[in-house]
């Protein structure tokens, strides 16, 4: 079971979407074109599959790869290094939890 707050990690862009709710989810699918590999990345690191489901929503579908708090710190690095607005080195987070929340800050 998906554990929100969420981050949208889209392939190939190190930008990632902060994602409160599976309405959230929704609205951000409509305005994005996504593809097979972009993936959802709950507070427990379970990163799901993107699908197209029923009346333009989007279902998720567990994949076998789980991140643990190093692999997201990375991603946020890279995210925040992306916007050129903080010093990446002192990005350090002690949960996944904690890395996503950061996002919203």
């Amino acid at each position: 079971m998906i554990t929100w707050p969420c981050l949208l990690k889209l392939d190939g862009d190190d930008e990632l979407v902060y994602l409160d709710s599976p309405e959230q989810l929704n609205a951000e699918c409509q305005a994005l074109i996504w593809g097979q590999d972009d993936m959802v990345i709950d507070t427990q690191g379970h990163c799901y599959a993107l699908q197209a489901g029923a009346n333009s929503t989007v279902e998720l579908s567990l994949l076998p790869q789980t991140l643990n708090v190093q692999q997201v710190t990375e991603l946020i690095q890279k995210h925040e290094f992306s916007k050129a607005q903080r010093c990446i080195i002192k990005i350090q987070f002690l949960s996944v939890q904690q890395a996503i929340a950061a996002l919203v800050e």
